[in-house]
C-alpha cells in the first residue's frame, strides 16, 4: 500500500551545476547516489531527487518543507541567513509574522526559493 511507502520529493532543475551548488553548499545536503539526469540526496529518513527540467521554478506553491525542532528553529534560520538566504512572507489568513518569520498557532515557518525559484520551506510541526 502507499500508506506504506516512504515518498520521495522530486525537484526540477535547469541548471544541475548550480542545483548542486545550493543543495551541498548552502543547505548542507551530501549526495547519495547519482543517476543519469539527477541526484538524491538523504534528508532525515527521507529523500530529495533533484533532476534536469525545462520546467523547473513553474511551481508557484510550496515543493518541499523541511520539518525541524522547535529548539533547533532559531539555529537552522540562522545558519541559512548566514549563507546568504532571503526569506518569503506573503498574506495568508490566520498567519503572523513576526519580520520574515510565520509564527501562528505553536508553530514557526520561514519560506525561500532555490535558484530555480522551487520554494522551499523549514518549519516545526507546531503544537
Amino acid at each position: 500500500m502507499l500508506s506504506d511507502s516512504t515518498p520521495i520529493a522530486t525537484l526540477p532543475t535547469k541548471d544541475m551545476a548550480g542545483a548542486r551548488k545550493f543543495y551541498e553548499g548552502t543547505l548542507g545536503l551530501a549526495p547519495t547516489q547519482e543517476v543519469p539526469g539527477g541526484i538524491m540526496y538523504r534528508c532525515g529518513t527521507g529523500n530529495l531527487f533533484v533532476y534536469q527540467s525545462e520546467y523547473a521554478g513553474t511551481n508557484q506553491a510550496t515543493a518541499v518543507t523541511f520539518t525541524v525542532s522547535d529548539d533547533d528553529f532559531d539555529t537552522e534560520v540562522d545558519a541559512l541567513r548566514k549563507k546568504g538566504i532571503t526569506f518569503q512572507t506573503f498574506e495568508y489568513e490566520g498567519m503572523e509574522w513576526k519580520d520574515d518569520v510565520m509564527v501562528s498557532e505553536g508553530m514557526k515557518a520561514v519560506w525561500f526559493s532555490d535558484p530555480d525559484g522551487n520554494i522551499l520551506n523549514v518549519g516545526t510541526e507546531g503544537t
